[in-house]
């Protein structure tokens, strides 16, 4: 049987929960949306059309002003574009318009930060609007793939400082801590880029919108945690794909409060 190719996100499933693996990635069970992954898709394509603007008509007196109508006019342009999830989601108008803003606020947060960083670039280099930006700009949505691991992943920023690589993740979860499933995606992103480019990124970053950037140094056991949980998952998913083989993990993940598993009503966890 043919190693799947997997991601950070599958293998994080497949942790959680094998039976939920099973049903999404071998069965092929539809998924359904919800308000957080499609503002999450935005709130990335926000960031990174942003770094793509002309600065034409900006300079060192207005720049301020300028980035923060840049994102705004995005947010909307996105929000309007995925109007057709969001009418699926069937959420009331006040819904809407509460995450809509919740979303501008972490949009805003970011431009906040991103403009005391052009400012230190400016005064500690004594360098151009332009280059200060053009030095900020990171490398976007990239994939990378691997043939020898059957694992690929898209990295949303890499930025090269001075001699150092920093890898970056947009995040817009609520919770400003890093959880061993963001840290097992950092592992393998990490991976994946030594793997292509014969070197390690320096620091790790998730960028948790509603707050700030938080790094984690690498160091080597990230590339052997990487390594350990992609080998686990095709020891198992390569030589069987027995729904038996893939055993429920009953949690509070199953069903919580205003929401549930998207396999809930088929894997009837509950009974």
């Amino acid at each position: 049987m043919a190693k799947r190719v997997e991601s950070p996100s599958s293998i994080n499933t497949f942790k959680q929960c094998k039976r939920k693996y099973y049903y999404q990635y071998v069965e092929k069970l539809p998924t359904g949306s919800s308000i957080h992954l499609v503002r999450g898709n935005i709130a990335h394509s926000v960031l990174e059309d942003f770094y793509d603007i002309d600065l034409k008509d900006v300079n060192e007196e207005n720049y301020a002003n300028k980035f923060k109508v840049v994102v705004q006019q995005l947010l909307l342009h996105h929000w309007n574009k995925e109007k057709a999830r969001l009418d699926e989601l069937k959420l009331s108008k006040d819904q809407i318009a509460f995450y809509f803003e919740e979303t501008m606020m972490m949009i805003l947060n970011w431009t906040k930060q991103f403009i005391e960083e052009i400012a230190t670039e400016i005064k500690n280099k004594n360098i151009s609007l332009q280059d200060a930006f053009s030095s900020l700009t990171p490398v976007r949505e990239q994939e990378y793939r691997s043939d020898n691991y059957s694992v690929r992943g898209f990295i949303d920023a890499i930025h090269h400082v001075e001699d150092q690589v920093h890898i970056v993740d947009y995040k817009t979860n609520a919770r400003f801590d890093i959880k061993d499933s963001i840290k097992l995606q950092m592992a393998i992103y990490s991976l994946l880029y030594f793997e292509k480019h014969g070197t390690t990124p320096s620091k790790l970053g998730i960028y948790f919108l509603r707050h700030k950037l938080k790094f984690i140094d690498f160091d080597e056991e990230l590339i052997n945690l990487a390594r350990r949980e992609i080998e686990l998952i095709h020891a198992h998913t390569s030589i069987t794909e027995r729904i038996s083989d893939y055993h429920r993990t009953i949690t509070p993940l199953c069903k919580w409060r205003t929401g549930q598993c998207d396999f809930y009503e088929t894997c009837c966890p509950h009974g």
